[in-house]
């Protein structure tokens, strides 16, 4: 069976000049529920960052974190020294743990991105930042995140995949699955149909029998899917994948 969440399940933090979309994945399958995690996968925030924004350097705390630009240029600075432009093809995946500081900021244009927060297994890690070059407009699934020890080219420190497709209008494809893995499809930009569901930009899709339908793409589209494991162990301790619900 199909699940859809749309935007009047979404929250709005924070609007312009960093307007920022809240993504509760749990509550494609129950809205009413207390948690709006989707297994360790917390929360999806899908930003859009206008010309001249600094966020200031702030901490995290156990949050596993994947920058996701899909538009723009963010340039991230941190407490470890690293000062670096992420942009369509260049991944950033901060593994918070015990403490980690970064700062944001658009120096031109405007930047259309997903930070993409997911709670670790335990509690007080030792912090980790990583990067990856990938093909920007990729027309099969890259998989650009997994667990560790996994194949994918950045890990996350419990049991989540990641992965991005870039189609064409009239094309048709499967999603990736997993055994046991429960699939989360979200819209980045564009509009699809899956099954019975027709998907637009910010919106999800999932099927409880943990297989999606063959997608049919609209209109040229961007995709991020998800295939996180429900029952995993994870801490609850982050500063922003802790928390619940808002």
């Amino acid at each position: 069976m199909l699940h859809k969440l749309t935007e009047d399940q979404y929250t709005e933090p924070f609007k312009k000049p960093v307007s920022i979309t809240r993504v509760p994945p749990g509550k494609i399958i129950d809205r009413e529920a207390e948690d709006a995690a989707l297994g360790s996968l917390a929360f999806i925030d899908h930003a859009v960052l206008q010309k001249g924004i600094t966020i200031k350097m702030h901490e995290h705390v156990n949050d596993e974190i994947l920058s996701y630009v899909w538009k723009g240029t963010m340039y991230h600075k941190d407490s470890v020294g690293y000062e670096v432009p992420i942009t369509p093809g260049n991944l950033m995946m901060m593994n918070a743990g015990e403490s980690f500081w970064h700062e944001e900021k658009v120096k031109e244009g405007e930047v259309d991105m997903l930070q993409i927060f997911v709670r670790p297994r335990e509690t007080d890690m030792e912090p980790e930042i990583q990067f990856h070059q990938k093909p920007e407009r990729n027309d099969d699934w890259y998989l650009m995140v997994g667990p560790e020890n996994s194949e994918a080219p950045m890990f996350v420190r419990n049991q989540v995949y990641i992965y991005d497709i870039h189609l064409k209008a009239g094309d048709q494809v499967k999603a990736p699955q997993i055994k046991g893995y429960q699939p989360f499809l979200y819209v980045m930009d564009g509009s699809i149909e899956v099954g019975d569901q027709t998907l637009q930009r910010r919106e999800a899709v999932t099927d409880s029998d943990e297989k999606l339908p063959t997608i049919y793409v609209e209109k040229d589209a961007s995709l991020v899917l998800f295939l996180t494991d429900l029952d995993t162990e994870m801490s609850m301790a982050g500063t922003i994948s802790g928390v619940k619900s808002e």
